[in-house]
Formats: C-alpha cells, sequence, structure tokens
C-alpha cells in the first residue's frame, strides 16, 4: 500500500494538488519512475543548468495532466532535486490521473 499523504495532498475545496517531488534530471526520457521516499520521483530529460530542468518538469506535468502550465509552478526547491508543485484549479479527475500515473 502506497502512503499517499506523503507525496500527494489534495485540496478539493481550494481546488489544489500538492506534490512533493523529487527530480531526476539529465535522463534518457522524461517520466515517472515510482516513489523515491516520501517523494514522487520524475526523471526529467534535461539538464539541471539554467533553470532547463525545471522548465521541463513544469511542460511534463503539463503533458501528463493536459493542463495549461500556468496552473503549475514550483512552490518550493527551485535549487535543489526535491521540489513542491503545486497544481492550480485541480479537479477530482486530476488527483485521479497523477494517482493512476504512480500505480502504473
Amino acid at each position: 500500500m502506497i502512503d499517499e499523504t506523503a507525496w500527494c495532498r489534495f485540496n478539493a475545496a481550494a481546488r489544489r494538488l500538492t506534490l512533493n517531488v523529487h527530480v531526476q534530471p539529465n535522463s534518457k526520457t522524461s517520466g515517472i519512475a515510482g516513489l523515491h521516499g516520501n517523494a514522487l520521483k520524475i526523471r526529467i530529460a534535461a539538464p539541471a543548468v539554467d533553470d532547463k530542468a525545471n522548465a521541463a518538469l513544469v511542460d511534463f506535468l503539463h503533458r501528463l495532466l493536459d493542463l495549461p502550465t500556468s496552473r503549475i509552478s514550483i512552490r518550493h526547491g527551485a535549487k535543489g532535486r526535491r521540489k513542491i508543485v503545486e497544481i492550480a484549479g485541480a479537479g477530482g479527475a486530476t488527483h485521479a490521473l497523477i494517482r493512476a500515473a504512480v500505480a502504473s
């Protein structure tokens, strides 16, 4: 059983999804790699220089969740591998989609 509360928090009233993410830059392809401790591990096919990995992370989540990039922001950890990502205007379908992506 995956402890979702460690890496994913959904506030239905505020329509906000908050993810605790561990980013692995310089990967061959971008994708979800499961869990890394209490964080969602995401491989990113971009280097960790000049904010390229952060931009690629936002773009990856934008494509995965089919949401505008303006609704996805890195709230904490822009300079490190551990990040807090906030998705504004998220509904239950978005929450279910991210859970399903981790489970597969």
